[in-house]
């Protein structure tokens, strides 16, 4: 399994700015190769989440609170993922926690703290505070601390240096000197001494990072620490290098006054700090992005209204506009106020509104976020002939036209899903604007859908939220399903539904596409076989009792949001297809490449890459279709075409709330699409009893923590 997680701490003891920072600078530099969470100690302690998941780190804050917390299961866990191959990040007080004891401020009894801890990754003490100074919750003993970098013991530093301004040195952080120092200005707020760090090589102890300023306290000067600890690595920090100065206080009247002077030495450095961070999580074996910014949320832009045939935007205008109360005047912009977010219409062409006027309403990129949820979201209606779709260079990444044209030949009277889109190049999340605001939802029709092409605060299971990157299809669509056919077609087959419109859609997108291995996973991915996997069951020069890649990763996931009223249920179906981006696991336009590397061979032309507006016309078409045959006939009517596309039939798993028991795979329940499984015995035979099982809720292994629903 891939290990496409990034776990941040957010429990007792963190402080919310040192969360925020943290979060923001790991998905800064780590999208969109892996999805960084928030996550708890009820998390660490109960959930299977080390499978999945590459990096843990703890913000700073409080290390006593840590202690309460997480001591016991929560630090074995810890332990044994980082022994198995994975990274501890501890920052200021995360890193006092990695270490073997803590001394902190035992000359302050107000402050004191000293005492082993459970997870020893650094063999010996971290005493603190480094610089004297320090109040809790305070700014008062905060500093631009310099940094010294040995690249010798960060090598990764010089194929940075390779793509940084080569050609132009005074521009060129690194090609400030000749020697092998590498320098930098960092946040610092009470960090510690990772004591008598340099005589521990032969505990596996590198020394990252050293203060610039003699410490305080005795035990030498080392501030950034390396440990390796079995197949994994610990990187331990005393300064908070992941402290962006744009996402730091900037107006509060109650700051020190130094902290002026303390700002613009870390915005002078900001640059080194990103390039020394994005060199030290290569180093632990993570893949970075190309980029060199901390700016983790790109800009929102305009959401345009368009619809496949003139009139339907005027309808569903006018029809919201009927609605007394939903369409509110403020100042010279009508807005619906919703109850998770506030939209201001305007229609195209008839209004002084145009994009740059949007983008001004929008926060400065240089003050600390804002909660996108409050920045309003501008809707432009578009219905008239000339004005059927927004011009090409406003919707530079989805074609409307081309989407139009390929859905436009199966639309009739009674088909709809897709006629009416809801597009914006940069969205909050294409599920969260439908879902969560009922007021708007109650007025959509059947088939409106929203699409973004990147989500800053994409949905997925179990809460988590993500930046969804380019080349990425997200849409989410609203179905109106009537209760009055749930008895015959109960709701939580909607997802199954999608998922196989998804893999219709794909292999079905011309000649030559059915060749490719798309399945399905329940309950609600879409699969693919590898194409590294592939190349390594072919490869007749490798061993294959080496480890195999994955043979299959996640191409796409289906969650399904409902509402009840008047008699129905308001679904919000979302989705969220890798057609073209190959991070963070495989994309539809990598299998086709690797599948061309085949038809070459065989003198076959090569198939083109997948086109997101045709293969978003195509999933409309099937999705449509499979939904009008489920909501009259049911599911029983989908089953067989459903088997023939999932990658469970037979498959064997365990059923951890039944001690590890063997079962095997049977299929699903046509009554509320549970898992069906049947026991077996210790040699594999069938002892006939049978389980439906549901999932636990948990993001981060569908077959893991499985619930047990009934015994047949």
């Amino acid at each position: 399994m891939s290990k496409l997680n990034v776990l941040v701490y957010a429990g007792a003891g963190t402080t919310v700015e040192s969360v925020a920072q943290c979060t923001a600078t790991l998905r800064a530099i780590l999208s969109p190769y892996y999805s960084v969470h928030t996550v708890d100690a009820d998390v660490l302690i109960k959930e299977p989440w080390s499978s999945s998941t590459s990096l843990i780190a703890i913000p700073g804050g409080a290390d006593i609170p840590y202690c309460k917390a997480l001591n016991g299961v929560a630090n074995d866990k810890i332990k044994s993922f980082v022994n198995r191959g994975g990274v501890y990040l501890g920052f200021c007080a995360g890193g006092y926690y990695g270490a073997s004891r803590v001394e902190f401020e035992l000359d302050n009894p107000s402050l004191a703290v000293k005492g082993d801890r459970e997870l020893a990754f650094f063999p010996g003490i971290s005493r603190g505070t480094a610089y004297a100074g320090f109040v809790y919750n305070s700014e008062l003993g905060a500093r631009a601390v310099k940094l010294k970098v040995n690249r010798d013991v960060l090598p990764e530093l010089q194929d940075f240096d390779k793509n940084i301004n080569n050609n132009d040195n005074d521009n060129n952080p690194l090609a400030d000197d000749d020697s092998t120092q590498f320098e930098f200005a960092s946040y610092y707020n009470g960090g510690s001494v990772f004591v008598d760090a340099h005589l521990l090589a032969d505990k596996n102890v590198t020394v990252i990072a050293r203060y610039d300023q003699t410490p305080q306290v005795e035990g030498g000067d080392a501030a950034i620490v390396h440990v390796k600890v079995g197949q994994g690595c610990a990187i331990l920090t005393g300064p908070h290098p992941e402290f962006s100065p744009k996402r730091l206080h900037k107006s509060d009247p109650h700051l020190p006054p130094f902290y002026g002077d303390l700002m613009q030495k870390l915005v002078t450095d900001n640059h080194k700090r990103l390039i020394f961070l994005k060199a030290l999580l290569r180093k632990a074996g993570l893949k970075v992005n190309s980029g060199v910014t901390d700016d983790s949320v790109p800009e929102l832009t305009p959401i345009h209204a368009t619809g496949i045939h003139t009139g339907l935007v005027e309808s569903l205008w006018h029809k919201l506009k009927s609605n007394k109360g939903l369409v509110q005047a403020d100042g010279n912009e009508l807005k619906i106020f919703g109850e998770n977010d506030t939209f201001a219409f305007t229609e195209a062409g008839d209004s002084p509104f145009n994009l740059s006027d949007i983008r001004n309403h929008l926060p400065e990129r240089d003050e600390e976020p804002a909660d996108l949820n409050k920045v309003t979201k501008n809707v432009i209606l578009y219905d008239h002939e000339t004005k059927h779709i927004p011009a090409s260079r406003d919707t530079p990444y989805f074609d409307l036209n081309l989407y139009y044209n390929t859905l436009r030949p199966s639309i009739s009277s009674n088909q709809t899903f897709g006629s009416i889109i809801l597009y914006s190049e940069v969205i909050t999340s294409t599920s969260t604007i439908l879902d969560k605001n009922l007021k708007l939802l109650r007025n959509l029709p059947t088939g409106t859908t929203a699409v973004g092409s990147i989500q800053i605060s994409g949905r997925g299971r179990a809460g988590n939220v993500w930046v969804s990157p380019l080349g990425l299809l997200a849409f989410s669509i609203v179905i109106r399903h009537p209760s009055s056919v749930q008895a015959i077609a109960p709701l939580v087959f909607v997802q199954y539904i999608a998922a196989m419109a998804i893999v219709k859609a794909a292999t079905s997108y011309g000649d030559g596409y059915d060749k490719l291995d798309i399945r399905l996973k329940w309950p609600n991915d879409v699969y693919a076989l590898n194409p590294e996997y592939d190349q390594a069951v072919n490869d007749k020069s490798r061993n294959l009792v080496d480890d195999l890649p994955p043979k299959y990763l996640k191409l796409a996931g289906v969650l399904v949001n409902s509402n009840y009223s008047d008699n129905e249920y308001l679904l919000v179906v979302g989705c969220g297809i890798n057609t073209a981006n190959e991070s963070p696991t495989t994309s539809l336009n990598s299998m086709v490449a690797a599948l061309n590397v085949k038809r070459r061979k065989n003198s076959q032309p090569a198939l083109a890459p997948y086109k997101i507006e045709i293969l978003f016309a195509k999933i409309m078409q099937e999705f449509e279709s499979l939904y009008g045959a489920f909501k009259y006939q049911g599911f029983a009517a989908l089953q067989d075409l459903y088997y023939s596309m999932w990658l469970h039939t037979g498959a064997i798993v365990r059923l951890e709330m039944l001690g590890g028991v063997k079962a095997r795979i049977k299929g699903i329940s046509t009554d509320y699409g549970m898992l069906v499984v049947e026991e077996l015995s210790w040699d594999d035979r069938p002892t006939n009893k049978i389980y439906t099982l549901q999932p636990d809720g948990n993001s981060f292994d569908m077959f893991k923590g499985l619930l047990k629903r009934k015994e047949l």
